[in-house]
């Protein structure tokens, strides 16, 4: 370490989140998450308006996800190589482009073929912008950055319905204009992060070769389990089928599920936002480990509620675990993961998580084909167990 950097340490250091590049990677985290809530409102009038058949609008979602799932880690290999900066502000600027494309046009295909074009552009953001809380950050101001941002994309997730909603009041496509505010945080990021970046010197056979070794981490892999079935338990079990429960059950108004579904995203926030403090008294794997017991907890008690509003208990419950846990993980990624394949391993992560989010619903489908709808949180709960048995074994185990 030399002198410059040793007096850095001794200067006082602003809290995280009043510092500019935490500001800026966290403008990129709500872009990252603004490219499907935000428009799903919009959907029954898009429908009508488009003469589309409802079924057939699930794909205006699967074209948007699927570039993550396919090129996760090759974007996490080019970053780790070109830069951050070099990934980050393109693929800004054609989400913002592309995004607002869709609401321009009235072809169902050509909206199609636009959101895989924005899908592209969204792929990057989410694992890029943990890439770089990685990067700035090291030991409990990691981890109060990655619980700081983990808060506020759930602001964003819980926020973008009810935004779009108000928009598609208007007309189908106004949510869909959303997406221009990405090119403005575009230029942003170009003008204004100061982020140590990558050499990219390196022999790429020697590189590749390299971080397979790296992935073949026991620990590694039981962090991307985990992650995944984070992911699994948020869209199959709570975004896909938590709602018919509430509609079947209980038969509430789309008001009232959006109130409870929000719900989940208020817990998010005041857990994460306290991670950095319980960091110093728990081990990350300790609190995934709690995550996991949470998400059974939540899921076992759904089909004992009494009333509507007693679903508040399992949301809320629900809803810590995911700000405990999904924190958690990505922080333990980038302390495991060697600096200069940081973007590579998180890049994988995030094909893991996209995995989770399209298994999610087919896995619960099929306890709700089986078993009816109160089969699938019981499914959410032994699911749920298992993580918590296979997450321990691959993480706190040597072998």
């Amino acid at each position: 370490m030399n002198s410059e950097d040793e007096i850095r340490q001794l200067e006082p250091q602003k809290p995280v989140y009043l510092e500019l590049n935490f500001q800026i990677v966290c403008a990129i985290s709500l872009i990252a998450v603004l490219g499907v809530s935000s428009v799903t409102p919009a959907f029954p009038s898009l429908a009508k308006a488009l003469k589309i058949q409802p079924q057939n609008l699930g794909l205006l979602v699967t074209a948007f996800t699927l570039p993550a799932l396919v090129l996760g880690p090759v974007i996490g290999v080019l970053a780790d190589r070109i830069g951050r900066k070099k990934i980050i502000v393109p693929a800004l600027i054609l989400f913002g482009i592309a995004g607002t494309a869709c609401g321009l046009v009235r072809d169902f295909n050509l909206l199609l073929f636009l959101r895989l074009l924005q899908g592209i552009g969204a792929a990057p953001l989410l694992s890029l912008s943990t890439t770089l809380i990685g990067d700035l950050y090291t030991g409990a101001r990691r981890m109060t950055a990655m619980g700081y941002n983990a808060s506020v994309s759930s602001i964003g997730t819980a926020s973008y319905p009810t935004i779009g909603g108000a928009l598609a009041t208007l007309g189908w496509f106004y949510p869909f204009l959303l997406p221009i505010v990405a090119i403005p945080i575009g230029l942003i990021v170009f003008l204004g992060l100061k982020n140590p970046e990558p050499k990219g010197d390196r022999n790429l056979q020697e590189y590749l070769t390299n971080a397979a070794k790296i992935l073949k981490n026991r620990r590694l892999f039981g962090l991307f389990i985990a992650s995944a079935a984070n992911f699994v338990l948020l869209y199959g079990a709570y975004v896909t089928y938590f709602p018919q429960l509430i509609n079947d059950t209980f038969k509430a108004p789309a008001s009232v599920i959006g109130i409870l579904l929000s719900s989940v995203s208020v817990a998010i926030i005041i857990s994460s936002s306290q991670l950095g403090r319980l960091a110093r008294i728990y081990p990350a794997t300790n609190l995934i480990q709690i995550s996991f017991i949470l998400y059974a907890l939540a899921l076992a008690i759904v089909p004992f509620m009494p009333s509507i509003w007693f679903l508040l208990i399992p949301t809320t419950i629900f809803g810590i675990g995911l700000g405990l846990g999904f924190p958690s993980i990505q922080t333990l990624l980038a302390d495991l993961a060697p600096k200069e394949y940081l973007a590579t391993i998180l890049s994988v992560n995030g094909t893991f998580f996209g995995l989770g989010q399209t298994l999610g619903p087919v896995l619960m489908g099929i306890a709700f084909s089986i078993g009816g709808i109160n089969s699938v949180f019981y499914t959410g709960v032994g699911f749920a167990i298992l993580i918590f048995f296979v997450f321990r074994y691959l993480t706190c185990t040597r072998g």
